[in-house]
């Protein structure tokens, strides 16, 4: 089964919740009238696209009715489909790699999937042809260095850890930096810890580590990945926001796509945190995951048959 065959089998929750009610709305409706376009708000607010969102959607659809650019409900989901991919499209790179090495940050909280993230990023990249290091900087779970040496084998990439918990974080991200720098490694992907509990701790963890980077890679990190877990929904958006205050962040990976009824979530990190997402994640396989491409995703939640796009960074 292809990519797009899994990403449009993955999304089938979130097109029950999303645009099959959508589709039952206008087979119902004879009028692109004010009842509609309540109905069809509390569909999209149900859909977890979010409340900005879908104002600004009803918004740009009452216009383009009194303009008569639409004119019957039929017309209303084309017109969605449409504002929601220019919407997704993103502005520059999927990564910025600027110096060797380029340091990536991957950010989050607890099981969202940060360190199979880091895994299957460095699998990606040593496929590419780029010489990958990954560091095992989230010292506080139990069990998270080991099993990012495990993805290490997978991928294929060595793994620079203290090999103990409780390590100072900002100790290994030094040991990391200096393997990379003397391997002349082209990327080194960061794993760190999700703690929640104390934002405070957090924020004064983070900053150790970005000054460090910074004393080795002046213009690193050059991209900070957040991971988000797509099942959670509007909790997504909360936990972002939190980490939009604690850390630089440059763009957003999305794990969990598949199965989950709110994969409309994807429009609101976009339109809410006006962040990109930059990487999906539709199941556990070191494949099952790729760049994001709006126009892709967009025919997948709307039930069409694309053709699988490429992408590069």
């Amino acid at each position: 089964m292809s990519f797009v065959d899994q990403l449009r089998e993955g999304l089938s929750k979130t097109r029950k919740n999303f645009t099959e009610r959508m589709e039952e709305l206008v087979g119902a409706s004879v009028e692109l009238d004010d009842d509609f376009l309540d109905e069809l708000e509390m569909i999209l607010v149900a859909g977890d696209v979010g409340v900005k969102t879908t104002e600004k959607i009803i918004t740009a659809l009452r216009t383009a009715a009194d303009q008569r650019q639409i004119k019957s409900p039929d017309e209303a989901i084309p017109f969605i489909k449409k504002y929601i991919a220019d919407l997704l499209t993103r502005k520059g790179p999927l990564m910025h790699f600027t110096g060797h090495p380029s340091v990536v940050l991957v950010v989050g909280v607890n099981g969202v999937g940060k360190t199979t993230t880091i895994g299957k990023l460095s699998n990606y990249y040593r496929l590419m042809g780029y010489k990958v290091l990954m560091a095992a900087a989230d010292t506080f779970r139990a069990g998270a260095v080991e099993q990012l040496k495990i993805w290490g084998r997978k991928a294929q990439v060595d793994v620079i850890s203290h090999g103990q918990e409780g390590a100072d974080p900002a100790a290994v991200v030094y040991d990391g930096l200096q393997a990379a720098i003397a391997r002349k490694a082209d990327v080194l992907f960061v794993d760190t810890a999700g703690r929640l509990h104390n934002k405070t701790n957090l924020m004064k963890e983070l900053e150790k580590i970005y000054r460090v980077i910074r004393k080795e890679v002046p213009d690193g990190p050059q991209e900070t990945l957040l991971v988000l877990d797509a099942t959670t929904g509007q909790n997504a958006i909360s936990q972002a926001r939190l980490f939009l205050e604690t850390a630089h962040v440059t763009g957003v990976v999305l794990t969990k796509l598949d199965g989950t009824a709110k994969g409309g979530v994807v429009v609101a990190i976009k339109e809410e945190l006006g962040l990109d997402v930059k990487w999906i994640g539709i199941g556990e396989g070191m494949m099952d995951f790729r760049p994001f491409d709006p126009k892709v995703f967009v025919d997948a939640l709307f039930d069409a048959a694309p053709a699988e796009a490429g992408t590069k960074a």
